[in-house]
């Protein structure tokens, strides 16, 4: 008799708070009292995937990735043109181009965070010098990709990047 009124109890419970069989989050996301405001009916904690929030992680850890990155982008506003793999002209092009917006800009802070990135001090003092009366006219796209031919020995896409 206990074990009846037991579940009896757990059945009524469930369902008060709008519990299915078949779990498709709907029933308890609408509601739930934890719910955030803004959040659309139905879908309130179920969003947790990251599509299209990628980046090019180059086969390599974080500090070995950062420190990759900022050595091509040095190389890149040093010699103003530099031969490497696609994958990585690709990746290093957005962090030229900031350098080159913090350049343009000009100020103590846009210095400061120009010389924690690039490596060389003098480098830095000479784009802050030369940017803003050569990319005057230009409010992004600052660098060049171009695809070259691939790489003899284990056949990887290769390019150009440049500065224009």
């Amino acid at each position: 008799m206990r074990v009846v009124i037991l579940l009896f109890t757990l059945i009524a419970g469930a369902s008060a708070y709008g519990i299915v069989s078949s779990f498709n989050g709907v029933a308890l996301a609408s509601q739930s009292m934890c719910a955030p405001q803004g959040a659309p009916a139905g879908r309130a904690d179920l969003s947790m995937m990251r599509h299209r929030k990628r980046f090019a992680k180059l086969n390599k850890p974080a500090d070995q990735r950062k420190a990759l990155l900022r050595a091509l982008t040095t190389e890149v506003i040093r010699h103003g043109r530099i031969k490497t793999t696609l994958v990585r002209a690709k990746a290093v092009r957005k962090h030229v181009d900031h350098m080159i917006q913090l350049g343009k800009r000009g100020d103590l802070h846009a210095r400061r965070q120009a010389l924690g990135w690039v490596y060389d001090k003098d480098l830095v003092h000479s784009l802050f010098e030369a940017a803003p009366e050569r990319y005057a006219d230009r409010e992004g796209g600052y660098t060049r990709v171009l695809r070259t031919m691939p790489r003899q020995g284990d056949n990887a896409k290769m390019a150009v990047i440049e500065l224009v």
